[in-house]
């Protein structure tokens, strides 16, 4: 019987690291291993991880370009070095702290503690086996370290981008709970569209903005119904401000944070997502099209070039162009070509398992052992 846990470390910034962190360890659980969790910013010195948040979050509402300018200068070597090392030096101390010196595996789902992890591992400071989880399809040089034991990409064309980089990597299957799955006909549909309050004969695009609603929703939502095709219904998330301005607007149906998710995306006929990360996995897995749209510079941006290279989801560029995708959701050919390119990204493996793999390569001696 497994007794050593796994030490999960996510970060509470959007809900993308902290979503592949929860079902991972609902699965690990399931497989028998006990699962500590961890939030990264709470390793950080105190203070530091609430402000990095909302740096985060005020910068992709108000100047969402700068976000995409800082990703690609951090890209390159030095200077992704730098940010690793200052990452390491604020959190590695707490980290290390923080990791069960009985550990069977410590696995990250966000970028930054992936630096730390990587570090603590290569100087042998800890001996457990080391997992970093991608979780967008798109693969920056921060997502990827020395000392990282494997490397969980979602999918075939984000596993090759992490093996360009030179790092060990397996594909995996999408790392999503399992009520996100595709509608049992009309009725299920019908039934999601009456729990949730939605037209019931409208036929509905889901707009996604992540859970912060950031990127230039209002935008997106004027162009869909000035196209006629459908109606937006805006997953605002904790944007209060976005909520309210589209309810003056009258151009959408505005949610706030909505935890009814799975039954939302199965009332809908189409997604529209500017970001490429957990709402689009989600999306796929409930069998609904998906569309990118006026993505956010830098990783949306990213994810919707990886999206569209593996005809998973077209990346339209004007309204023109979004009203010609609209359509094609519509009469069904989308999500054929979705469905097809599916089967060719997608492999059976479950990340859950690759990670117990990893766990019981080390024997209990080992695992409970580090270096000072």
């Amino acid at each position: 019987m497994v007794t050593r846990p796994v030490v999960v470390i996510s970060a509470s910034i959007g809900a993308g690291h902290d979503g592949a962190a929860r079902e991972l360890s609902r699965r690990l659980t399931r497989l028998g291993f006990p699962v500590i969790r961890h939030d990264f910013l709470d390793l950080l010195p105190p203070g530091l991880g609430s402000a990095l948040r909302n740096t985060y979050a005020r910068q992709l509402r108000t100047a969402p370009a700068t976000w995409g300018w800082l990703l690609r200068a951090v890209g390159g070597p030095r200077m992704s070095a730098a940010a690793a090392a200052l990452s390491a030096g604020a959190a590695a101390t707490r980290m290390l702290a923080a990791i069960d010196p009985a550990a069977a595996a410590v696995v990250s789902t966000y970028p930054l503690a992936t630096q730390v992890l990587g570090q603590l591992r290569r100087s042998g400071r800890i001996t457990a086996p080391a997992a970093a989880v991608m979780t967008d399809p798109s693969v920056h040089p921060l997502c990827v370290a020395q000392g990282i034991d494997l490397h969980l990409a979602p999918g075939t064309p984000t596993a090759t981008q992490v093996r360009r980089f030179g790092f060990p990597a397996v594909a995996v299957s999408a790392i999503v709970d399992p009520a996100f799955r595709p509608a049992r006909g009309s009725a299920e549909q019908a039934a999601a569209r009456r729990l949730l309050g939605l037209p019931a004969d409208e036929r509905l695009a889901a707009v996604v903005a992540g859970s912060w609603g950031v990127g230039d929703v209002e935008s997106t939502v004027r162009d869909i119904a000035a196209g006629g095709i459908a109606v937006p219904v805006v997953v605002c998330g904790r944007n209060d401000v976005l909520r309210r301005r589209l309810g003056v607007s009258g151009e959408a149906i505005a949610l706030g944070w909505v935890d009814t998710m799975p039954e939302l995306l199965r009332a809908a006929d189409m997604v529209v997502h500017n970001a490429g990360g957990l709402s689009s996995v989600e999306a796929m897995a409930s069998g609904v099209p998906l569309i990118s749209y006026r993505c956010l510079p830098g990783h949306g941006a990213a994810n919707a070039a990886v999206l569209a290279a593996a005809n998973l989801s077209p990346w339209p560029r004007t309204p023109r162009e979004l009203s010609a995708q609209l359509r094609l959701a519509l009469d069904g050919s989308a999500i054929i070509r979705q469905r097809a390119a599916l089967t060719a990204a997608t492999v059976s493996v479950d990340a859950a398992e690759v990670i117990a793999g990893l766990a019981r390569v080390v024997g209990p001696a080992a695992a409970g052992s580090r270096t000072p």
